[in-house]
């Protein structure tokens, strides 16, 4: 499926996440999301990527936003990373890959020749009205949490 474009309305999810419990989209209904994608856990740039989004949490949520990371590994995993790392964001599971379809990030990788599907490192800015504001697509990691912040930073003033 294609990523949904700038305006839409961001695609509903209703998945288990770290800890134990369920995370949804209609949850934040009146507060801005930060709802990052990355490949996998515990491997360098997704590690990297969370590690920056856990240092600026506090600064997110001064802003109004929550910061969410999905990928498709279980909720046990995440539980594992997330005490290994100390992470402090929120990691949603979809072993199913139906919401990484949904927003056009489980894709077709290629690397040293071989062809496999993945998910993409994408990050969505998703509004309180629940519609799209920004996406970052191909992520690099370095400095993209704060630029991130400084888009939610843009979007409460």
């Amino acid at each position: 499926m294609a990523v949904p474009g700038i305006g839409a309305t961001a695609p509903d999810f209703n998945l288990p996440r770290d800890g134990g419990g369920r995370v949804s989209l209609a949850e934040f209904h009146g507060r801005a999301l930060v709802l990052f994608f990355y490949p996998k856990d515990d491997t360098t740039g997704c590690t990297a990527e969370s590690l920056a989004f856990t240092a600026l949490a506090s600064e997110f949520e001064a802003a109004g936003a929550v910061v969410i990371g999905m990928s498709p590994d279980s909720a046990a995993c995440h539980d594992k990373f997330i005490r290994k790392h100390r992470l402090s964001v929120a990691l949603a599971s979809d072993e199913e890959k139906t919401t990484l379809q949904a927003y056009g990030v489980w894709k077709e990788k290629s690397m040293y020749g071989r062809n496999f599907m993945g998910v993409e490192r994408t990050t969505f800015l998703i509004r309180q009205d629940g519609t799209i504001a920004t996406i970052w697509q191909k992520v690099k990691v370095q400095g993209h949490a704060e630029t991130v912040l400084e888009a939610v930073r843009n979007l409460a003033a």
